[in-house]
This record gives structure tokens, sequence and C-alpha cells, in this order.
């Protein structure tokens, strides 16, 4: 039975002797915990959820993250990381030295030839920072001077499913909680009928699976896990009464199922009790906040053609990102994006431009979009996938196709508002683009930046969990400070 500890500032632990924050509660101050808990079960004044910290660590530049999750590794070099040598060296062999050992996947490690591979793809630099980018984003260069592009991530995994957790929960390993439920277990809850972590997964797309556990809260209790948005007319999943109940017979159901809650907590105190009763008063007042949020209709048209064609189609990533800055606009802290079929282990010269168009004129118009709601300097925008691709083709290099292999040496993301540098470009890879020269940023770095920028210190945002303290940067990483403004 986990609960929090009242031993380190802001670190979270498992009950000791049995007791648990209720029963805590109920002995300290003569009963006056109690008094004020019953308060917060009252749905009629409820009030949004604070979180285990007591305060930022720093002076937050960041109240809320919109995380643009590109799930298969887009190819840093055919978008950001501009090596003209790979075009001079096209199709000539991949050095030893510049790789280094470096082990390979099974899908390529068996070739006996590692032909360089240039980008088909033209570049320029864009705004006054000069910033380089593929013609295949026009609408994002165009906000250049927003951006802060990191050219120097890497990771420790190869493959996907390894790859995509580690960004998402700081472990390669399953079972950990995800950034979302890390933020609103430190930060707490700053809308009382929003969820504070919201996953959209594009629609009918194809790539590699993504399971819910990418937004599960672990081992910290159930109610910080993601609730995901999906199109159509029941956002989220048996939210609405079934038929033939209104909202009065729901909201009488609640009160006698709250009281037998109640009953059972006096008999045998559980946190997780406690939380099934805050969610399902949750869930109520979602039936009319998250219909209202996810009615992208009342839109003005110039606002959905911003974000492009896609805007009207629901569950599109450019409708998703409509409705991620609806959401953030309401003060839900975590905004999760998902858009899969990055993985062009083939085909990449028609496949790379298809991922493009679908997410280049939207991920462009949030920014904007944010700016001019003057929402952007207090918004995190994060792009970027699990790792990047190789330099060298995977299988046969043709005239007209070729693929590019998993890549975790280096890869490219970018950042806008929350605090970064705009028109920034921090780190350098070699000119053949394989690994790391300058400004290196591992993953844990990454987070304990995101961390810093929403005012915490990522060594003091912990959780006790069979006996280890845990945290979302493990057990190293540091801030990257050359990027905060």
């Amino acid at each position: 039975m986990n609960s929090l500890s009242f031993k380190p500032l802001c670190t979270g632990s498992e009950s000791s002797f049995g007791m648990n924050r209720r029963h805590f509660l109920s002995k300290f101050g003569l009963g006056l915990g109690s008094i004020a808990l019953a308060d917060l079960l009252n749905p009629a004044k409820a009030v949004a959820e604070p979180g285990v910290l007591s305060a930022a660590h720093f002076a937050p530049k960041a109240k809320r993250v919109i995380y643009l999750f590109q799930s298969g590794g887009p190819s840093q070099m055919d978008l950001f990381d501009y090596k003209p040598l790979l075009n001079e060296k096209h199709g000539s062999q991949l050095p030893e030295a510049v790789r280094g050992g470096q082990r390979l996947t099974g899908m390529s490690g068996n070739q006996s030839s590692l032909p360089l591979a240039g980008s088909p793809f033209k570049f320029s630099q864009q705004g006054q920072s000069g910033t380089w980018f593929s013609e295949l984003l026009p609408f994002t260069s165009q906000v250049a001077d927003e951006m802060c592009v990191i050219k120097s991530m890497f990771t420790e995994a190869i493959n996907h499913g390894p790859g995509v957790t580690f960004l998402q929960t700081g472990s390669q390993l399953p079972g950990r909680p995800s950034i979302g439920a890390w933020l609103q277990y430190g930060l707490g809850a700053e809308n009382e009928n929003l969820p504070t972590f919201v996953v959209l997964v594009t629609r009918n797309k194809g790539g590699q699976p993504l399971a819910s556990r990418l937004w599960g809260s672990g081992f910290l209790p159930t109610e910080f896990q993601g609730v995901q948005f999906r199109s159509g007319e029941d956002p989220v999943l048996y939210l609405s009464n079934p038929k033939g109940i209104d909202s009065s017979s729901r909201r009488k159901m609640l009160n006698s199922l709250r009281a037998l809650h109640q009953i059972q907590l006096q008999e045998a105190p559980d946190a997780e009790i406690e939380t099934r009763i805050s969610q399902y008063e949750m869930a109520f007042r979602m039936q009319t906040s998250v219909p209202e949020v996810a009615d992208l209709a009342s839109e003005p048209d110039y606002i959905l053609d911003r974000y492009g064609k896609d805007a009207r189609k629901p569950g599109s990533f450019a409708a998703n990102c409509v409705l991620a800055r609806r959401l953030a606009e309401r003060g839900v802290r975590f905004i999760q994006l998902y858009h899969p079929d990055w993985d062009h282990h083939g085909g990449l010269p028609k496949g790379l431009p298809v991922q493009c168009r679908e997410t280049d004129q939207a991920s462009a118009a949030l920014i904007w979009d944010l700016k001019q709601r003057g929402l952007l300097d207090d918004t995190l925008v994060i792009w970027g996938g699990e790792f990047g691709r190789t330099n060298y083709c995977q299988g046969k290099l043709t005239a007209k196709d070729f693929g590019r292999d998993h890549h975790p040496r280096c890869f490219s993301i970018w950042m806008a508002g929350g605090g970064v540098k705009g028109g920034y470009s921090h780190g350098e890879t070699d000119p053949y683009g394989y690994n790391i020269t300058t400004g290196a940023v591992h993953v844990h770095d990454f987070h304990a930046t995101i961390l810093r920028l929403l005012g915490i210190d990522h060594e003091r945002l912990s959780f006790k969990y069979q006996g280890r303290y845990f945290r979302l940067t493990d057990v190293h990483g540091k801030v990257v400070n050359e990027i905060i403004a």
C-alpha cells in the first residue's frame, strides 16, 4: 500500500507500520485532517488537487507540456541535420573509423555492404537564426526562430519497444511511471473537471504498436495514469451514461456508492479506495467538460485552416493538435500526442514526405496558435521520436529507393516555448551524421531539463517503491542549461 512519506521534502513512499495517508489524517490534529479530507470528497466543494510538492524548487518557466511524439524514429539527416558530405559520398562504404565497432541491429548487421545514403531532399537556412531545415518541412521552418533544435540527442535503446518506453518513462523496461504521471504526482491538477494528463493517438495509422503502459502510472497510484481521448461520439470510453440513465440518476448512484466506499475506508483504510472515489467524481464532472473541449466545431474556420485540411478529420494529427491547444487553455498539464509510422527501413523517399505532410503544417500552426493566444511562453512544445536513422542504407541502395535502420547514437528533436531559447540549435554531429561531436544530450538529461523548466529539481521528485527511491531520471541526468532562455 503506497502513501506519501513525511521524511523527504518531496518524496512519496510506502506506508510504515500499515499506516497510510487516510489513517494518519484521522489520528492527526484531533481529527482535523479527516475533516479536511471529507471536504475534499464532497463533490459540491471539489477543487483542483495539489501535488506532493508543497512548492516548486525553482521559478517555473513552463506550466504545461504538449509532447508531439513521432513514433518510429524520424530520419534526422533528411529533416534537420544537414550533411552535404553524405551526398558527396553517396554510395560509398561507411568508414570503419566512423562506425567505431558500434553494434548494429539484426536487420542490417548481417549486410556485407553499408553504403552511405545522402538525402534526396534539399535543405535551406530559415529565419533570422539561419536554422537548417529540409524542404519537407515548409511550415515548421517558418517558425524557426521560435524553436530550439537539439541535434545531439542519444539513447541506449536500439529497438522500438525499449526506445519508446525509455523516452516516455526514463526506463527501457515497462512498469515505470510515464512523464505525465510524474508531473501530476509532483505538481497536481489545475482543472477539477478535466484529467491532468491526456493522451491523443493519431487514428488509422500503421507502424509500431503503442501500448497503454506508455502513459501508465507504473508504481504510482493509478489516479496519475494518462486518460486517452479518442475520436468519435465517446472521446473517453465508458464516460457516457447508459441508455435510460440520466445525469440525476447517475448522481444518486454515485452518492450511494461514495457512502459505501467511505464505510469500507473506515473499516480498512486503503489509498486505492480513496483514488476510486475521486476518479468516479472526476468522471461525473467530465461528462460535461470532455464533450465541450472535444467539440472542434466551435473553432473558427481561419483557425482550422491554419492547421490544415486534416484539422476537420477527427483523430487526425492536425485535429489532435487543435484539441491539444484547447486542453492547454483549460489547464491540462501534460498533453501527449502520438503519431506513428516513421519507421522507414525501406521506401524512405516516398514514405517520409507522407509523414511530413501529415504533421508539418499542424505542428507549426500549434506554435503560432499558442503564441497568438499568449500561451507559448509558459507552454513547452516538444517534437521528436525514440531514436534516429542510420546514414547508410538498409538493404539495397537504388537510384530511386532506399531505407535507413535504427540509430541510437544521435538524433534530432525540437522544443519551443516554455522557457527554451528560440532560434537556437544545440549540439553537433560529425560530418557523416553518425556520432555526436559536441553537446551530447542523453534521455535522462532531456527529462531533467523538462522538469527544470517546470520548476522541479529532478533529483528531489521521487517515490519509494520496494525499498528504493525511484525518479524519472533514474540515477543520473543533468539539466541542459544551454537551451534554457
